[in-house]
């Protein structure tokens, strides 16, 4: 088989995978209210793909680089969370999720300006933890009406999150490990979910899905993290099941606390 076509066939394979693993996990985080939901959907569904197929294809240092990269864009994703949640108790779902996605681009492209390390990752993640958690507690408490889904719902997401991986194996043979990192923390998740709730439910009660999910993206720094301390030590697969552990036993203990305050 010529190398292109190997390529191209492997390529629409994963992002096959990829598709269908992120839209049931995004159905089920719909169909569980704003809490589960939101624990759900800052589980690595997104992100957790990207990085199995990149390493694949590239080594375990290459992973590790990689996911210092993504350590800081994981405080410009709580910013991107944080437009969007603002946005969405005014506007429509094209100017809340526009306007989002425009602040994480802008961010993004800042924050490739600062020779980052795993402590100024850790301070970075600290301060917009620090500021955006406290503002999402006005926003987290809206009834979530019943989901109607519509027949275009699952094909949009499919595609959305196909594109994404289709970018970042395809980028990741020519960019650097870095620029590979930046773009598998695309919120595509985010995006895909705020856009097709927002028209259906309205800005608010989307804005609390997002709101309640400022917890959850701590562990899922944490997760990128441990990926960056155990690739090179333990191998890329030692370290990529580590960092969904990480965020797995973060979430579900964010789960169980909230379970124990509302029996009280």
């Amino acid at each position: 088989m010529f190398p292109d076509l190997h390529f191209i066939l492997l390529l629409a394979l994963r992002m096959a995978v990829a598709a269908a693993f992120v839209v049931t996990a995004s159905i089920i985080a719909e169909r569980s209210g704003a809490v589960i939901g939101a624990l759900i959907a800052t589980l690595p569904i997104s992100a957790g793909p990207s990085y199995v197929f990149l390493a694949i294809d590239h080594d375990a240092a290459f992973i590790a680089e990689s996911a210092l990269a993504s350590f800081p864009i994981n405080a410009v994703t709580m910013f991107f969370c944080l437009s969007y949640v603002l946005l969405a108790q005014r506007h429509n779902a094209v100017v809340s999720v526009g306007g989002a996605i425009a602040a994480w681009i802008a961010l993004a492209a800042l924050e490739r300006l600062v020779p980052w390390s795993l402590t100024t990752g850790l301070i970075a993640n600290a301060v917009a933890f620090a500021i955006c958690i406290p503002l999402f507690k006005h926003f987290q408490h809206v009834k979530m009406p019943l989901i109607t889904r519509r027949w275009y719902d699952v094909p949009l997401r499919a595609a959305m999150v196909a594109t994404l991986v289709a970018s970042v194996v395809s980028l990741s043979r020519w960019v650097s490990p870095s620029v590979s990192g930046t773009i598998a923390l695309f919120p595509v998740v985010l995006s895909s979910m705020t856009f097709i709730l927002h028209p259906r439910i309205g800005g608010p009660a989307t804005a609390a899905v997002i709101a309640n999910g400022g917890w959850g993206m701590m562990g899922f720094g944490g997760g990128i993290a441990v990926l960056n301390l155990a690739a090179i030590p333990l191998g890329s697969a030692a370290a990529l099941s580590l960092a969904l552990a990480t965020c797995v036993v973060w979430n579900l203990g964010l789960w169980w606390l909230g379970r124990r305050r509302v029996a009280r």
